[in-house]
């Protein structure tokens, strides 16, 4: 991954308490690609209580999310809940996110309280903004793409490179 430009950097080099917020699968395998970056800062992570995310979250602080969020509005007000507790009982200095859903609640708090946000979009969304880009991307600090085709879908976004 290339790092943002120096405009941008400084909440994310800055930031010495991260909260990792993502679904399982290819969300959780692209923040887990951060590990050199977030492996010297302190870390707390939102994500679903799954069998994948405790296998591969083993000695990391854990907050489990609701889920599904597909389509589930009970479930999105209880990470809505979720993220107005979490957020400033951990008082991250910065909120990170590759999506999906269970990332707009915790990007809406981090916004209110005045606290940076990076959105990541996804590497397999080329043609179309994923729902929760589109949502996030007027409430992140910085928000990155991996690859320059996405840049046309969000015109202010910072091309990083594949982070997988």
């Amino acid at each position: 991954m290339r790092p943002p430009t120096a405009k941008s950097a400084e909440c994310f080099y800055e930031a010495k308490h991260v909260l990792l917020v993502g679904s399982g699968g290819g969300h959780l395998s692209q923040l887990l690609a951060l590990r050199p970056w977030w492996e010297q800062r302190k870390r707390t992570w939102v994500t679903f209580d799954t069998d994948e995310a405790r296998s591969r979250l083993t000695q990391e602080e854990v907050i489990p999310a609701f889920h599904p969020t597909t389509r589930s509005i009970p479930n999105l007000l209880r990470n809505f809940v979720l993220a107005a507790r979490t957020v400033p009982r951990t008082r991250p200095d910065l909120v990170i996110s590759t999506g999906a859903a269970v990332a707009f609640p915790f990007f809406c708090i981090a916004k209110a309280l005045g606290i940076p946000s990076v959105y990541i979009e996804v590497c397999d969304r080329l043609e179309s903004p994923t729902l929760t880009g589109r949502l996030c991307y007027r409430l992140s600090s910085v928000f990155l793409v991996q690859f320059p085709e996405q840049q046309l879908l969000y015109p202010r976004a910072q091309v990083v490179g594949a982070l997988i």
